[in-house]
């Protein structure tokens, strides 16, 4: 037996309860698995897959200095508005939650807590590092195993249990911020699949006028986001995943698990109305609708495989989700919908909303709505498509101003969250950036008096830079073979000013201060560093990435449509939309563009310095995988009607009509899904999700009833044209064309009269 959409979809049908039996099983394991390891798999950082100067510069800190726990040290604030450090009861109040965190379980701790008490004698320095410039406020460093959010907890509970009274504690630190940063995630997660859930089945309802055929594509969905975190959860005792993959696994498996499972139940009933029995029209609807669900799914992954090109963790985790949970959502609509739907049969359509159709009848709504609108538009189709390209253009010619960064600090931040509070308090009282300085490593002769000299020099032009506090911190290597300079930055160290403070001590400081000095290198590192080169090597790897998706989609597409033009129209099409969702984002969340409308709409978007780095690509990959579903979707069935008469003028008018509904239907799910995603709290995911829907939303709607019949009437016959030497090309029937037969009675079926 050939392994395909139609034999999958006839051999679940024929076997349901055994289908369906799987399918639970894998889901409750799935679920168990992801509920039991998910959360220790997520981190907030990045790593790379080469070697930039942070990398470089880490891998001395951790040979040298064994500093490859530094990351893991969180600060803990003790402040007072009446008492000194110098007061008796203020070291009392020090010493008192110093000795509770020290009682920590010994598998949270990495070492002792440290107070600027213990080193008020032995290194002086470091001890008024400690202490505000008032000396009202003091801090105790805690280094920690790990920074989940439990351990951040536990830390926080035992801190507030030991406070003295009329003292305030707070714990500052990236794992601090890590934990608020996930525990918003997590509450806009079930907030956006509510949204997105509650959107998607008044659609569906609409669409299908049944309440249960509505509710199959959900469950599809949810099927196919629990095996894709659990699947996740597992890859992930390999590999970490970055702590967004959760919301990129559901937003992406809503989206496309209920699109999905649209075409598919709306090809199936589509049969039954023309009176195929039940286990017929599952088979048909597998030879045809499966058959294009599964192209356009291949399709979205490998768009999705361009990110793999990043040599960054990021890129690659998030690709990583968004591929596990579209090939999910593919094998539910391929075996598990086929094995429902037989067990259902034509309750899939209770309660009936809507007046029956009756067998046979004409699924071609020759001069309806779209059909009007189609022909209006292929009436005047230069005026069409100049206003079409003049808005999408215009709209897109923004992303020209579009800055990267990250919109993940702490001002991103909602009010009344600890880790935010705490520190505004470190920035107010200490450097903002005490808890993640820039680290610049000095390797070689360090002892030689101008190394020394240099080192002082360099610590000068620190100082006086304006973006460093004014007082460094060396430390030499117990080996004696390095130096770090730990520089802190005066405000947050995760904002354009402190990336570019990094660059700065590069090209500029550094070089300044070594000028000359031979036998040394010199390596600026530390977090804000690794951002740093982040930011650097997506502006050097997206045309790596454009030029795979691209070219990968252009094969395809020629294959498909047995056309160079047909390909060449898309690709320009998609990149008309997708520049119009990067033109959105920079006027909206960059430049602040109708945020009060979108606030009275209940959308509490924050206006932000940069875009996250990593969204444009991972925007262009998903969303140039999602364009071709509708698109594939409608030029197979224009190629269709062309090949039958050989008008091309008709054939377009017939693709629209007969694809607008089903094609609006999917739009309108996605846009939903991917605007409750929108509607969360932190600025990347908001991002994602406004980014996507408006795309979506172009696509569906100036792209498909104006670009598309526009160019075509223009291009005429050019539009099917292939080269002679490429004719040896295979034909590639996507969403092939089912089986002619008659209606053929299945054992104690009955063909029905009416199927609505």
């Amino acid at each position: 037996m050939r392994l395909n959409p139609e034999t999958l979809a006839r051999a679940s049908s024929r076997h349901p309860w055994r289908t369906v039996g799987i399918w639970v099983v894998l889901v409750a394991a799935m679920a168990f698995v992801s509920g039991r390891f998910l959360g220790g798999v997520l981190t907030q950082d990045f790593e790379f897959t080469n070697r930039p100067e942070a990398v470089r510069a880490q891998e001395v800190l951790d040979a040298r200095f064994g500093t490859g726990a530094v990351a893991d040290t969180e600060f803990v604030i003790v402040g007072s508005e009446r008492l000194t450090v110098q007061d008796p009861a203020f070291e009392r109040a020090v010493r008192r939650v110093q000795a509770a965190v020290a009682g920590l379980d010994g598998g949270i701790l990495a070492g002792p807590p440290t107070s600027s008490y213990d080193l008020a004698e032995t290194a002086p320095d470091q001890a008024a590092r400690l202490v505000s410039a008032d000396g009202r406020t003091a801090l105790i460093t805690v280094s920690l195993r790990d920074v989940e959010a439990s351990t951040i907890e536990e830390l926080r509970r035992v801190v507030e249990r030991a406070r003295p009274e009329g003292f305030t504690v707070q714990v500052a630190g990236q794992g601090a911020l890590f934990a608020d940063f996930t525990r918003i995630a997590e509450e806009d997660l079930r907030r956006g699949e509510a949204i997105g859930i509650a959107a998607a089945l008044i659609v569906l309802v609409v669409v299908f006028a049944s309440v249960v055929a509505a509710v199959l594509p959900v469950v599809m969905a949810l099927a196919a986001v629990a095996v894709a975190l659990g699947l996740v959860a597992l890859i992930g005792q390999l590999v970490e995943f970055n702590l967004f993959v959760t919301n990129v696994v559901s937003m992406i498996g809503l989206a496309v698990g209920i699109d999905y499972s649209l075409f598919v139940v709306s090809r199936y009933r589509e049969e039954r109305k023309k009176g195929l029995p039940k286990l017929e029209a599952i088979g048909v609807a597998g030879a045809t609708a499966n058959r294009a669900v599964f192209f356009s799914g291949m399709t979205v992954v490998i768009a999705l495989l361009g990110m793999f090109v990043m040599p960054t963790t990021i890129s690659r985790s998030l690709a990583t989700g968004a591929i596990l949970v579209t090939l999910a959502s593919l094998a539910a609509s391929m075996t598990l919908l086929p094995a429902i739907v037989a067990l259902l049969g034509d309750r899939v359509n209770w309660p009936r909303l809507a007046r029956r159709a009756r067998v046979g009848s004409d699924h071609d709504p020759r001069g309806g709505t779209w059909d009007r609108l189609t022909r209006g538009v292929m009436a005047h189709p230069v005026v069409y498509l100049l206003a079409a390209v003049t808005v999408l253009g215009g709209l897109g010619a923004f992303y020209t101003q579009l800055h990267l960064g990250t919109s993940q600090n702490v001002s991103q931040l909602p009010d009344g969250f600890r880790s935010k509070e705490a520190f505004l308090t470190l920035e107010r009282e200490f450097a903002g950036g005490f808890t993640e300085p820039a680290r610049i490593v000095v390797v070689g002769d360090v002892d030689r008096p101008e190394v020394q000299a240099a080192i002082e020099e360099l610590r000068a032009a620190v100082a006086g830079s304006g973006a460093f506090a004014p007082r460094t911190q060396v430390v030499p290597s117990p080996d004696g073979g390095a130096v770090e300079i730990d520089a802190f930055f005066l405000g947050d160290p995760s904002t354009e000013a402190a990336f570019q403070a990094i660059r700065d001590l590069r090209s500029e400081v550094v070089p300044a201060a070594f000028d000359g000095v031979r036998g040394v290198e010199v390596l600026v590192g530390g977090n804000t560093a690794f951002f740093t080169d982040f930011l650097d090597l997506v502006d050097r790897y997206q045309w790596l990435v454009l030029g795979f998706v691209l070219a990968l989609s252009f094969v395809l597409l020629t294959v498909v449509f047995r056309s160079i033009v047909v390909p060449i129209k898309a690709i320009a099409m998609n990149l008309l939309s997708v520049g119009a969702a990067y033109g959105a984002l920079t006027l909206v969340f960059q430049e602040g563009v109708g945020l009060g409308v979108f606030d009275a709409l209940g959308f509490r978007f924050q206006r932000v310095e940069a875009i996250e780095a990593w969204l444009p690509l991972f925007l262009f990959s998903v969303l140039f995988g999602l364009s071709m579903d509708y698109h594939v979707f409608l030029l197979s069935r224009i190629r269709e009607e062309y090949d039958r008469t050989g008008d091309n003028t008709g054939a377009v008018a017939y693709g629209l009509r007969t694809t607008a509904g089903i094609i609006t239907g999917a739009a309108l799910i996605m846009v939903a899904v991917f605007t409750g995603f929108a509607a969360g709290r932190l600025g990347p995911l908001q991002q994602m999700g406004f980014g996507l829907a408006v795309a979506v939303f172009m696509d569906a709607t100036i792209v498909r009833t104006v670009l598309v019949p526009a160019s075509m009437r223009l291009l005429g016959d050019l539009n099917w044209y292939l080269p002679g030497w490429l004719r040896w090309l295979p034909r590639l029937d996507v969403e092939g064309r089912g089986r002619a037969t008659r209606p053929v009675e299945a054992p104690g079926e009955e063909v029905p009269a009416r199927v609505g």
